[in-house]
């Protein structure tokens, strides 16, 4: 009997919740506010802290991190996950025999270089297609800090040294994303343009740098993407930590440019949470209970206005409504990756940069057999290194891409390099062995073989052409070094290039360098001695083909450089104040002591050069560059016809007739430069100020490319007034195929000056 009452207390008792839970609103159902209300101080702080781990649900193997679920409010868990090559997601999950693998898509560095924001929105559109596949929410993506220095680590997930070119193509690739229902989160924000002390540098910049420079950026994706999220960065900007920045994460994110969606922190070791709410982070991660805690105490106390945390919770709930977990949409884990992997080649193709090409070096004439010289034709490097890396079904070196184009490689200099590299891989296989310091800073490769002069001299005699490949990679939590081996050539690629040139131009025939690497590298100290350089970035896993398709003139060459290449690196106005020689320490990092962060250029770096970023000083001050920003060759040649200007309603039109004068199709990159007029602030000689790519022009065939912008894009950030002001006058807008090479002219008079405050200095 004790048994039969039992169980009609706990059937009572169930139905009584059932009924309880029933009353209870439900997101989605009643509204964000009776949501709210309805939450305990508890769980209001559980929504703001992130949860790294998920037991009822598999998926977490693939997420990042995730947000909390409130089953009682109707409140699902959320997936976020990186990354900016392409979803990274783990291949193995435990229980589970089947391998899961993603896109590996080209750098954005390689993407600014195609000069082509429907192309990066097509690339965004297949990263959400994947996100979507495997039932996660936000991709932490893209990032579009300026490359300021040649040698940040992170500069292949970056787009530009230019605000405009880095903000609009990130901007098509959040566009791209969003539209396939994943969230976007544009990031490092704001001015995280080193990795060495990267949780704690200071970075000391004007407040016309960053309005200019290192906001910009942000500006135009907020504005023209609506992003769902922005990442905070570690580092602090003029002594205050980013994450814990009222003005910059709401005054001037929320307020000044009307972002609607949420904030959340760069993973890392917690600072002082009450602050980073109050400054606007909506989620913190990857999260700790103690977290929870610290802001239900930091209300309790009064020390945080609950308002505050509410606020927070409406921008997560909104976030949350719009996801694929809230709307019930399932994994199905088949993302079409055919389809990708022809969009990842037809991408790394169109950015590929033809610095050099001379005497018609290329393209390779596929009866033709080749030498194909240097370790970095077979260790291909499809992307950069730590978060970014993407676990892709295959790689597609350069010798698998020109062997499967049809392109004969000479078979013993093959053989040479298949056995030296096997040779070397067994020699470094206990180095080698998997761990996290070798997936952040990239397991030990091969050196450059050293070649005897006598067998490169065979080579030249049987082959028609020579190919040499020099490969770099980097990555996250550290720098690169100007050193050899790294910005610098060794020795023995040095060698290898001055070898293989003498010997075969003895025989009247070209030599080829194809760069695989994530940004700027030594070019000036060598170029001479070859006779075509192809910039291939770091592009994909289908890049050994889209180089291959280069090379073979199976595509056109039409990307542009979205970077300048100096002569050498003390010529970058940054070089004296970016840290050289620097070795990642964790204990460091997590606990720095006062020595570091005293130290110039660790604990704090003077962004002593001002606006002056890349080409805006070079093309400025008439600095001599090996190559200028907006800078690539094609196997055709482009006619610019004249232009002609138009301003309605605060814009500014310019139109401009394009020709294919020469014998192969082929698309052409239009970029328009202003130069102002003389006034209170020095302003650089030439700025973007808008940018356009023709489609396929066939030999002979014509198109006009309209190229706009708004007139207040002109303004130069005045610190005195703190307001963007655009002077009156007649600016001179410069039409070319680089920054340095001006097609044709237009002028613009402004009548009267332009004046916009801004609320809060930074």
């Amino acid at each position: 009997m004790k048994r039969f009452f039992l169980l009609l207390f706990t059937l009572g008792l169930t139905h009584f919740l059932y009924a309880q839970q029933k009353k209870l609103p439900q997101l989605g159902k009643a509204s964000i506010e009776q949501v709210i209300r309805n939450m305990t101080l508890e769980e209001k702080a559980s929504m703001l802290i992130g949860v790294a781990t998920d037991s009822e649900n598999n998926m977490v193997a693939s997420a990042a991190g995730t947000t909390v679920a409130i089953p009682r409010l109707g409140i699902p868990h959320t997936y976020l996950q990186d990354g900016p090559t392409g979803l990274r997601i783990d291949s193995v999950r435990p229980g589970d025999s089947k391998k899961y693998y993603t896109t590996g898509f080209p750098v954005s560095i390689l993407m600014a270089a195609t000069w082509n924001t429907d192309l990066a929105k097509r690339v965004g559109s297949a990263m959400g297609e994947e996100v979507c596949s495997f039932g996660l929410d936000v991709l932490l993506a893209p990032a579009l800090n300026i490359q300021r220095n040649p040698l940040c680590g992170r500069n292949f997930e970056y787009y530009s040294e230019d605000p405009l070119l880095s903000g609009y193509m990130a901007g098509a690739a959040v566009q791209g994303l969003q539209s396939r229902g994943a969230g976007a989160t544009i990031k490092h924000f704001a001015a995280n343009s080193q990795q060495s002390m990267r949780m704690f540098n200071d970075a000391r910049i004007s407040q016309r740098a960053l309005r200019e420079i290192y906001l910009r950026n942000f500006e135009i994706a907020v504005r023209e993407a609506k992003p769902w999220a922005v990442m905070s960065s570690y580092n602090s900007i003029n002594g205050q930590r980013a994450q814990s920045h009222h003005g910059l994460l709401t005054t001037l994110l929320r307020k000044e440019w009307g972002f609607d969606g949420f904030v959340v922190t760069d993973w890392g070791d917690p600072r002082i949470t009450k602050d980073q709410i109050y400054a606007g982070n909506d989620l913190l991660m990857p999260g700790k209970p103690s977290q929870i805690t610290d802001i239900v105490e930091a209300v309790r106390k009064g020390e945080l206005d609950e308002k505050v945390v509410d606020e927070a919770v409406r921008r997560m709930l909104r976030y949350i409504l719009r996801s694929n977990s809230f709307k019930g949409k399932k994994a199905d884990f088949n993302p079409d990756l055919k389809g990708h992997a022809l969009l990842a080649r037809e991408a790394a193709a169109e950015g590929i940069v033809l610095l050099k090409n001379e005497g018609k070096a290329l393209p390779l004439a596929k009866d033709k057999q080749i030498a194909l010289f240097g370790v970095g034709n077979y260790n291909f490097f499809a992307n950069g290194l730590g978060s970014a890396d993407v676990f892709k079904p295959y790689v597609v070196n350069l010798q698998q891409g020109l062997l499967a184009a049809g392109v004969p490689i000479h078979p013993r200099l093959d053989k040479y390099y298949r056995q030296y590299l096997a040779n070397e891989d067994w020699q470094l296989a206990e180095a080698n062995k998997p761990s996290w310091k070798n997936w952040f800073f990239g397991y030990k490769k091969p050196q450059e073989a050293r070649i005897e002069t006598s067998f490169i001299t065979y080579r030249a005699k049987d082959c028609d052409k020579a190919v040499i490949t020099i490969a770099r990679n980097a990555g996250e939590c550290e720098d690169r070094d100007y050193k050899e081996g790294d910005y610098l050539l060794t020795a023995a690629e040095k060698q290898l290039i001055a070898d293989v040139s003498r010997i075969f131009h003895a025989q009247r025939k070209p030599v080829i360098v194809v760069l695989n690497v994530g940004g700027a590298i030594d070019i000036s100290s060598w170029s001479h001695q070859v006779d075509a350089i192809v910039m291939a970035w770091q592009p994909g896993m289908e890049g050994g083909n889209a180089v291959a398709d280069i090379l073979t003139g199976k595509v056109n060459p039409s990307g542009k450089l979205p970077i300048t290449l100096a002569l050498q690196y003390e010529d970058y106005p940054s070089a004296a104040n970016f840290p050289l020689h620097y070795k990642f320490s964790w204990d460091e990092l997590l606990r720095p002591g006062k020595k570091v962060m005293e130290t110039k250029n660790l604990g704090y770096t003077c962004y002593e050069e001002d606006i002056w970023v890349g080409y805006r000083h070079f093309n400025t001050f008439a600095k001599p560059v090996a190559y200028p920003f907006g800078y690539g060759l094609s196997y055709t040649t482009f006619n610019y016809g004249a232009c002609t200007i138009k301003q309605q309603r605060g814009r500014c039109y310019v139109n401009v007739e394009i020709t294919n004068t020469g014998e192969k199709a082929g698309k052409e990159v239009v970029q328009l430069y202003a130069t102002a007029p003389a006034g209170k602030l020095k302003k650089p000689t030439r700025e973007l100020k808008a940018f356009a790519k023709t489609p396929l022009l066939q030999p002979g065939e014509k198109t006009t490319l309209t190229l706009e912008f708004p007139i207040a894009d002109l303004a130069s950030f005045d610190e005195e007034q703190m307001a963007w002001v655009t002077e009156a006058g007649t600016y001179t807008l410069s039409i070319g195929a680089s920054v340095e090479d001006i097609r044709g002219k237009v002028q613009l008079k402004v009548a009267k000056p332009l004046i916009k405050k801004v609320q809060v200095r930074i």
